[in-house]
C-alpha cells in the first residue's frame, strides 16, 4: 500500500494518522499553505510551518486548533517522521516530507522555483516518491525573469500616469498581490489596495517581508482624483460598483494563464502580465529532477502530459486526482470571500 493515498477527505497517510490539505474533516490536517483549495475548515487539529500561522488564523479563525513547527524541524506523528520545507509558492508555503520505515515521500503542495523576495525559496528534498502539482505542465508555459515582468508593469503604470489614468491590476489577495507590490516602483505614484489585499499585506509586513507603502482604498468616493495611482485588487472586483468609482481606468491581470492571449481577451483586460506563483514547465522538470525521486505522483493541472514525459524519460510516474485547483481564475472569487469583504 502506498504511504499516501486519496480517500473521501483527501490525501491520507495511514501510518501517520493525518491528511495533507484535506477537503473534508480530518483528525489531523497538515497544511501546505493558506490558499483556500488547500486550507479548509472542519478538521479537529491542524499543523503547518510556522511562517504560515498568521495566514491560517486570518483565513480559518483566531481560535483554530493549530500547532506550528519551524521549517526543517522533524516531529513524530504515529509511525512517521514529518518535516516542513520551503516551497517558494507564497509566504509560509511548505513541502511536507514523510519518512516511514526508511521510505521517504515528499508532498509538494504548490510550488515555484522562480525568485521571490516575499517568501522563502523552494528547497529540493531528496526522496523516493515526489508528489508534484502540474498546474502549468505543458512546454508552452515558460516564464520570463521576474525583473523583466516588473519592468513591464511599471512601464504600463507610468504610461497611465502620464495619460492621467488610474492603473488597476488584479491578482490573488494572498501571494501574487504581495509579490507584485514588492516589484512596484513607488516613485511613479501612490499604491492603493483593496481591503482583501491590504489585510494580507499587513500579515506579510508582520512576518518581516518588506513591501513599499500601500494605502487601503476604503470605499472610494466618486469624483476623487485617482489619476496616476496604482490600485491592486482581487479578480472578483472586476466589473463591480467598487471598481467603477475610480474614474478613467486601465486594467491588467496577473496570471500564468496570460501566457495564452485568448485568456486575456476573455477576461476583458487591457493588459495581461504573465506572473505566476506556480512552476513553469522547465521549473517542474528541474524540481522533480532535484529530488532524485524515481516515482513521481502528478496531481492537479495538466497531469497526463507531464506523466507521459516523465515515463518516457525513465521515471515511474502516475496521475492522482485531487480537488486542488492550482491557479484557477474562478477560484480567486472564493479567495476574496474568505479574506473578507472590502
Amino acid at each position: 500500500m502506498p504511504l499516501l493515498r486519496v480517500d473521501e477527505n483527501g490525501l491520507w497517510c495511514e501510518p501517520g494518522g493525518f491528511h495533507i490539505d484535506p477537503w473534508g474533516p480530518s483528525p489531523r490536517a497538515l497544511i501546505t499553505h493558506g490558499h483556500s483549495d488547500h486550507a479548509r475548515p472542519g478538521s479537529a487539529a491542524y499543523l503547518c510551518a510556522a511562517p504560515s500561522e498568521r495566514i491560517l488564523r486570518l483565513r480559518l479563525g483566531p481560535d483554530l486548533p493549530l500547532q506550528t513547527i519551524p521549517y526543517d524541524h522533524s516531529i513524530t506523528l504515529g509511525d512517521t517522521h514529518v518535516s516542513f520545507h520551503p516551497a517558494g509558492h507564497v509566504l509560509g508555503s511548505a513541502q511536507i516530507r514523510i519518512e516511514h520505515r526508511g521510505e521517504v515521500w515528499v508532498a509538494s503542495g504548490d510550488y515555484k522555483v522562480a525568485r521571490d523576495s516575499t517568501c522563502e525559496a523552494f528547497e529540493p528534498i531528496r526522496c523516493h516518491t515526489f508528489i508534484t502539482e502540474s498546474t502549468f505542465g505543458l512546454p508552452i508555459y515558460r516564464w520570463h525573469e521576474s525583473a523583466e515582468i516588473f519592468d513591464s508593469i511599471n512601464a504600463w503604470w507610468r504610461g497611465n500616469r502620464d495619460a492621467g489614468r488610474c492603473a488597476m491590476i488584479f491578482g490573488y489577495p494572498l501571494g501574487k498581490s504581495q509579490r507584485a507590490i514588492a516589484g512596484l516602483d513607488a516613485s511613479i505614484g501612490p499604491i492603493y489596495c483593496h481591503g482583501a489585499v491590504e489585510r494580507m499585506n499587513q500579515v506579510y509586513r508582520e512576518s518581516g517581508v518588506a513591501l513599499p507603502p500601500t494605502t487601503p482604498t476604503g470605499e472610494p468616493k466618486r469624483g476623487a482624483d485617482w489619476a496616476g495611482a496604482m490600485v491592486v485588487a482581487p479578480p472578483s472586483a472586476q466589473g463591480s460598483i467598487w471598481m467603477r468609482r475610480f474614474g478613467e481606468l486601465s486594467t491588467g491581470m496577473l496570471s500564468g494563464w496570460m501566457r495564452i492571449r485568448g485568456t486575456r481577451r476573455r477576461q476583458s483586460m487591457d493588459r495581461g502580465f504573465v506572473l505566476s506563483d506556480h512552476a513553469d514547465w522547465p521549473g517542474l522538470l528541474a524540481a522533480i529532477e532535484a529530488t532524485g525521486a524515481q516515482t513521481v505522483v502528478v496531481t492537479h493541472g495538466y497531469r497526463n502530459p507531464l506523466v507521459r514525459w516523465l515515463t518516457e524519460n525513465g521515471k515511474h510516474a502516475y496521475s492522482l486526482e485531487t480537488r486542488f485547483e492550482g491557479e484557477a481564475l474562478e477560484s480567486e472569487k472564493r479567495e476574496t470571500e474568505i479574506a473578507g469583504p472590502e
